[in-house]
């Protein structure tokens, strides 16, 4: 199935049996096809590493393995998106889940890293850590041992005009608190973000 985004997305999967499923994005038909393969590559790289972790971490039999990913953004070239992966481990309390995500600047022809959607010399982990701390007070969140600080290279992604920062399970947090997601408006950090980059171009009204 191909869905009709600026970016056109075909659905692949990979199976390792009944119950071991996993469904990944597949970009097709772009005007640039070196930065196309380049995107698939990076896909295909992280799908797998999401594999290897699960598979890797416990040495008992994977009973049940399912893959999915979500489109965050798929406008102003700019493509965003995450990568799933539920397993379940013979006997094990309960399964586990790691979410990953990719953000690519269509423009550039680059894939994105935090630093890359700020401008060069700018605090931004100061500045989304503080941010970050205010939701967590304010929502109430319960950490394992109190928030510091957000690494250089969090886990994020791009969902319209909002920049989503999160973390693994039991990274900041107990595990039934989930995926704790931080979104922070474009707008909150407009002074530090790149205006020729991903954040930028969101940021922009017209």
């Amino acid at each position: 199935m191909i869905h009709a985004f600026p970016v056109r997305i075909r659905t692949e999967s990979i199976s390792g049996g009944p119950d071991k499923t996993v469904y990944y994005p597949r970009v097709v038909g772009m005007r640039n096809p070196t930065f196309e393969r380049t995107i698939n590559r990076a896909i295909a790289r992280q799908t797998q590493q999401l594999i290897n972790e699960q598979v890797g971490n416990m040495p008992s039999t994977v009973v049940e393995m399912l893959g999915l990913y979500e489109i965050k953004n798929n406008q102003r070239d700019v493509l965003s998106l995450s990568l799933s992966n539920y397993t379940y481990h013979f006997q094990a309390a309960h399964g586990m889940t790691y979410i990953k995500s990719l953000t690519f600047d269509l423009q550039k022809g680059k894939q994105c890293e935090l630093e890359d959607l700020f401008k060069p010399g700018s605090d931004y982990v100061a500045r989304l850590s503080a941010l970050i701390d205010a939701q967590i007070k304010e929502r109430e969140i319960q950490t394992l041992d109190g928030f510091t600080t957000i690494r250089p290279d969090q886990d994020f992604y791009i969902a319209d005009k909002t920049l989503v920062i999160y973390f693994q399970l039991y990274e900041i947090t107990p595990y039934v608190f989930g995926f704790p997601m931080f979104p922070i408006s474009v707008y909150d950090i407009q002074d530090i973000i790149d205006e020729e980059g991903p954040l930028g171009r969101m940021a922009q009204n017209n």
